[in-house]
């Protein structure tokens, strides 16, 4: 059945897609909104709704231990039946906001089917035949289980199957050390399992080194077994008790695995009919989020770049800006923050230090300690920093946070690189005393008391003096 064109067509109701519908259809655009599975995608339901529940379970459960180095005694008993049915809670909580009759309430058409384009400016979807002017790719990605000789019979959780355990394994193996894996091994250790991560690598690889290894230290010290620079050769399985056997020769037993290696994006959408250029990392796009096909647009995770809610969200209204208002957009991975809500949390915002060096030869960091934070110390959380990457030329490249709120603390610098505030600016704001957020006015002082350290800064200010 063809019907008479929609505005637009969103393929996908994630957090992106859901953005791009609920602004469209506000704008009065007709829009037809097209879903496989659950309204609200892998963040509500699989990904970092339930994550966050989970991890704010477990540090209530972890704040009980710790107390006893600031004189507080208890003992936690995690009921986590009770944490299965908060996590649900949480996203039973969320999701009428994503629903079906939500945004069938804002005009917007939703068919939950799977969709597939048939040529340049036509997809079917649940026996439809669907014409739009545009078209907004929004598909996500899905979690990759690696081939893994027996890991199939070991029966594998993923995060799509993680949230649906009722019942806490005593034993938990995690393959993979990436933001994912880390998050979920401290989380799950603290309420009360055995927790071993294998990583070929080196634990969240992709994040500044000195970062890392706070986080990687605070998760041995919790007890969380981390094994690096191994890779699984084959599992087995002996009844309830599953194998992973390590290419260094040792194994690792476990009642559960759990796999986190990374993500891959749903291109199962009949591209090549529709004429959108991809490759096995995603659908290429130019920076206004089109596709080789400029009637469609892809965003968030099927693009292949960033795989973060905010960055799909923010790419969602930059899709809205160019299609509804026909103004011209630029999309700057650059200017995305992210961060990993271990604890404490590794946050990044603009090029590590590593990063910064390889662009500028002459780049400068400046780093302030949390130990000499008045409010660490109050919390009895000194270990990490803040630091700030700048050109050889003074500007402001990048920060790293790692620190018990650094999702928070990142913020400011997300801004200051957007709004390409100087270091001046930040040496000079006054934070509120005592918070975590001084950490980064320090890093900036430091910056300008060396720069201010010179031969003929010094006569002057004894001239001064003088006069």
């Amino acid at each position: 059945m063809s019907e008479t064109p929609y505005d637009i067509a969103v393929i996908g109701a994630g957090s992106a897609g859901l953005t791009v519908a609920a602004a469209a259809a506000t704008f009065g655009q007709s829009v037809v909104l097209i879903e496989r599975g659950k309204m609200g995608g892998d963040c509500l339901n699989y990904g970092c709704v339930p994550s966050k529940a989970l991890i704010a379970a477990a540090r209530h459960a972890h704040a009980a231990r710790a107390g006893a180095g600031l004189g507080v005694h208890a003992a936690p008993s995690v009921d986590y039946g009770a944490v299965h049915r908060h996590v649900h809670d949480v996203i039973d909580g969320i999701a009428p906001h994503d629903s079906v009759e939500r945004f069938e309430g804002l005009g917007v058409t939703v068919i939950q089917a799977s969709a597939r384009f048939t040529g340049p400016d036509v997809l079917e979807a649940g026996g439809r035949t669907i014409r739009a002017r545009r078209f907004v790719v929004a598909t996500g990605s899905s979690p990759v289980v690696p081939p893994i000789e027996g890991l199939a019979e070991c029966d594998p959780l993923t995060n799509e199957t993680l949230f649906d355990l009722t019942a806490l394994p005593t034993r938990l193996a995690i393959i993979g050390g990436g933001p994912i894996g880390c998050e979920m091994a401290q989380a799950i250790h603290r309420l009360g399992a055995a927790v071993t991560v294998v990583e070929g690598a080196t634990i969240l690889s992709k994040e500044d080194p000195e970062a890392a290894d706070v986080v990687r230290r605070a998760m041995t010290a919790e007890g969380v077994n981390l094994i690096e620079g191994a890779t699984v050769a084959r599992c087995t399985r002996a009844g309830d008790e599953k194998t992973l056997h390590l290419s260094d020769g040792r194994a690792v037993t476990a009642e559960a695995i759990l796999v986190a290696v990374g993500r891959r994006p749903n291109l199962d959408l009949g591209l090549d009919a529709a004429g959108v250029a991809a490759t096995a990392k995603g659908i290429t796009v130019d920076r206004r989020m089109r596709t080789s096909n400029k009637r469609i647009y892809a965003i968030g995770d099927v693009t292949g770049g960033l795989q973060f809610t905010h960055v799909a969200g923010h790419q969602a209204s930059l899709a809205v800006k160019s299609i509804v208002f026909r103004m011209p957009v630029a999309y700057d991975p650059a200017l995305m923050p992210r961060c990993t809500y271990t604890s404490p949390e590794l946050a990044q915002v603009g090029l590590t230090e590593a990063e910064a060096r390889a662009a500028d030869p002459k780049a400068e960091v400046w780093v302030a300690p949390l130990s000499g934070n008045d409010r660490a110390r109050a919390d009895a959380a000194t270990e990490g920093f803040v630091k700030l990457v700048l050109s050889g030329r003074g500007k402001l490249l990048g920060a790293t946070v790692v620190a018990p709120t650094a999702g928070d603390i990142i913020a400011t610098y997300a801004l200051a690189l957007a709004a390409k505030v100087s270091p001046a600016t930040i040496a000079s704001f006054t934070p509120a005393y005592p918070t975590l957020s001084e950490a980064g006015k320090r890093a900036a002082t430091l910056y300008f008391g060396k720069k201010l350290d010179k031969k003929w800064v010094r006569s002057l200010l004894a001239f001064l003096k003088r006069v």
